[in-house]
């Protein structure tokens, strides 16, 4: 179980809402921890890929899952979050997008998400956490201070993941991007598990035509009260 004094803000959506970008801008600018819990499931999957575990080996990928050698860091000289794996910094390699479709994969599979549960309370620390995924408000952190859903069209995070993937040089078709988001949105809200929905308490946003800024300060107001509490704590 997780301490209630820590401040806990949960950020949920679907691929592509924008719930990584805004959830680093927003510990950076509080000063609170960070867990990119999507990121959990992306190691997994290069790790099973890597190991030669076998997506249809349930029991494989629980132990895998709950013995990963994992580090979470930041780069000194930029902020981001660094990623390590087995002492390499694969940060990068776990943004592919095959990486990205076998994650969602594992992460429909129960065993693999009760390993991972213990391992996503320990990121609740203080002086308040940012919780990035699918389940945080609902299943993981269910009694957060602040929740937020933040989603927006899916075609509309396609463009976004299309616009990032070519300007690192990938090869990508636009219109196939737009059915994987939609693949992977039906995938994920109908998971027997854990599935991709709004917690009944939480504050929905769509993304789809405002600016990072002002989704920002969407959240920042919402946040600020228990902000304010920490800094008194």
């Amino acid at each position: 179980m997780t301490n209630k004094a820590i401040p806990i803000v949960t950020i949920d959506g679907p691929s592509g809402s924008g719930k990584g970008t805004m959830s680093m801008m927003l510990a950076r600018k509080l000063g609170f921890h960070y867990l990119d819990s999507g990121a959990l499931y992306r190691l997994l999957a290069l790790a099973a890929s890597r190991h030669k575990v076998a997506l249809d080996n349930i029991e494989g990928l629980a132990v895998l899952a709950g013995h990963m050698d994992i580090t979470f860091a930041m780069k000194a000289d930029n902020g981001a979050p660094q990623i390590i794996l087995e002492g390499e910094d694969v940060s990068t390699q776990i943004r592919a997008e095959e990486i990205g479709l076998l994650a969602s994969k594992v992460a429909a599979i129960p065993e693999v998400r009760a390993a991972l549960l213990q391992r996503q309370h320990a990121f609740a620390a203080k002086p308040g956490l940012i919780a990035d995924g699918r389940d945080m408000g609902t299943v993981v952190f269910p009694s957060a201070q602040v929740k937020i859903f933040l989603t927006a069209g899916a075609d509309e995070r396609a463009k976004r993941r299309y616009k990032q993937l070519i300007e690192k040089g990938e090869n990508v078709n636009l219109p196939a991007l737009i059915d994987s988001v939609r693949e992977r949105d039906e995938r994920d809200s109908q998971r027997a598990v854990s599935p991709l929905v709004p917690a009944p308490d939480a504050h929905q946003i769509d993304s789809t035509d405002l600016s990072i800024e002002e989704v920002l300060q969407l959240i920042l107001d919402l946040v600020q009260p228990i902000n304010v509490e920490a800094a008194a704590g």
